[in-house]
């Protein structure tokens, strides 16, 4: 016989009430902090260096305009030679104007004022093919473009 009983301590359950506050304020952090990409990438694009660089201050006034080969899945379709991407389809430099022309419609006033064209140019992209989208945004009045571009030295 025992004089003592031995009586099981179980131990307390994890008090949930708080979980699904916690859980919310971290999707919230996620959905804040996350940048979507607007357009999935066809061409190949590693960014050339520079050394005298800036950034882009308003950049829902920036159009942007991807130059490079196309990417692997997609060089089996169209080929592999140098192509101008511009939303999620390929076009030539001429249907360039076209889309700047239409975009700079659909932004505001005081937007459409403001708008640049932003060039994401492959490093290897020949000089020829990047002079073309030039000449076509000079013809339907885009005359701010940037070059995208990282700092030397950087990657």
């Amino acid at each position: 016989m025992s004089f003592f009983r031995r009586t099981r301590r179980e131990v307390p359950l994890l008090n949930t009430a708080a979980l699904p506050d916690l859980i919310f304020t971290v999707l919230f952090f996620f959905i804040t902090v996350t940048h979507m990409r607007q357009v999935t990438l066809k061409v190949k694009y590693r960014v050339p260096e520079g050394t005298e660089l800036t950034r882009l201050v308003k950049k829902s006034a920036v159009t942007y305009i991807y130059i490079g080969k196309p990417t692997d899945e997609m060089s089996r379709v169209v080929g592999g030679d140098t192509r101008i991407q511009v939303n999620d389809k390929y076009v030539d430099a001429d249907e360039v104007a076209d889309y700047v022309a239409s975009e700079r419609d659909r932004m505001s006033p005081e937007d459409a004022q403001a708008m640049s064209v932003s060039v994401k140019a492959d490093r290897e992209t020949e000089m020829g093919v990047i002079s073309d989208v030039r000449h076509a945004l000079m013809r339907v009045g885009a005359l701010r473009v940037n070059y995208s571009a990282v700092q030397k030295g950087e990657k």
